[in-house]
């Protein structure tokens, strides 16, 4: 039996990891938190054996949450509508043995409390589990916070293959957050983290997915010495980071639509191909990739002092740096702005 949380690194193949390890005889429930995901996931399922088969189940986190956890043993009670993605009122914070903290007036759950709720019924949930599957697997498990983090922790089968996949500084978005409930967690360290794994069944994993197989050797190392995260390159591609400053090259970046331009907020207000840092968490399709710096960013940068960088901007930084196979394009946002691709 193997019960194990990979602590992996951009680009490491943690979906691969994953799906290498299906079979059409075991029953398999993969959970993770985006939509996106999720349909990537059940993409390359299919990929692998031609089809979605029965035994394997893909489902977003929410829809585990509710489908699976919440509504085979709260429904009949609370006899909700459906989930409100507004969060509750500040009056209702601690009386948890009230209606009124769970679910709205008009009987809307409030998001960030179903894993709360849920925490009520964990042996059965577990049981559940056991009835239904015998390997219980998560990708992008760093993206739980709130109650959703001590759930999950709390319905850990102990008889099933377990396997947990994410890594720490991919932290961009939370499945949801209440209050202070566990909003040290990815605040501090790696190591604090890793502790509060350490109180459950499984073993962490910082081996597994420790190099990346997208990255070049130069954009590893810019991450690494500039950011703190350590990363190293297994790929074969000759890479380079290529800092924009030419009004003629940055032009000629722009208008390339098979490189995409990564900005830290608002880049639809920019007429090229272009997503926000944390939106471009997933994708690897892409051969080079140019990440457009804020005035903030930019000026850490020309200052060599990226590691100054408040963690949340640091977590969406290196997610759109490692997007790339080859080479990285840094370019400052306000060069942008005199380009005619600025809106």
């Amino acid at each position: 039996m193997d019960q194990r949380l990979i602590l992996a690194v951009a680009g490491s193949g943690k979906t691969r990891y994953l799906i290498d390890r299906l079979d059409l005889e075991k029953r398999f429930l993969i959970v993770t938190y985006t939509n996106n995901n999720c349909k990537n996931l059940k993409d390359r399922i299919c990929r692998k054996f031609g089809y979605l088969p029965q035994n394997i189940s893909v489902r977003t986190y929410f829809s585990f949450l509710v489908n699976f956890c919440y509504k085979p043993f709260f429904h009949h009670i609370l006899r909700e509508k459906g989930v409100t993605w507004k969060d509750p009122p500040f009056q209702t914070r601690y009386n948890n043995t009230s209606r009124a903290h769970y679910i709205t007036s008009s009987s809307y759950l409030y998001h960030n409390r179903i894993a709360k709720l849920c925490l009520n019924a964990c042996e059965s949930i577990k049981a559940r589990i056991n009835r239904y599957y015998d390997c219980f697997y998560i990708d992008e498990v760093q993206d739980l916070g709130g109650y959703d983090f001590d759930f999950v922790k709390s319905i850990i089968p102990q008889d099933r293959d377990v396997l947990f996949v994410g890594d720490f500084y991919q932290h961009t978005f939370e499945t949801s957050h209440d209050g202070n409930k566990n909003t040290g967690l990815y605040k501090n360290s790696i190591k604090n983290y890793k502790k509060n794994w350490t109180e459950t069944t499984l073993t962490v994993d910082e081996t597994s997915l420790k190099n990346s197989y997208r990255c070049p050797k130069a954009v590893c190392d810019f991450v690494t010495k500039n950011l703190g995260i350590s990363i190293a390159s297994t790929s074969s591609k000759d890479g380079c980071i290529i800092y924009l400053s030419a009004d003629e090259e940055i032009e000629a970046v722009v208008k390339n639509n098979s490189i995409p331009k990564l900005f830290y907020q608002n880049s639809s207000q920019y007429d090229c191909f272009s997503m926000n840092w944390g939106a471009s968490k997933g994708l690897d399709d892409f051969e080079d990739v140019c990440v457009v710096m804020n005035n903030t960013v930019h000026k850490l940068y020309k200052n060599n002092q990226l590691d100054k960088m408040v963690e949340s901007t640091r977590n969406k930084f290196y997610v759109a740096c490692t997007r790339t196979k080859r080479h990285l394009y840094l370019v400052a946002e306000a060069k942008l702005k005199s380009q005619k691709g600025a809106k």
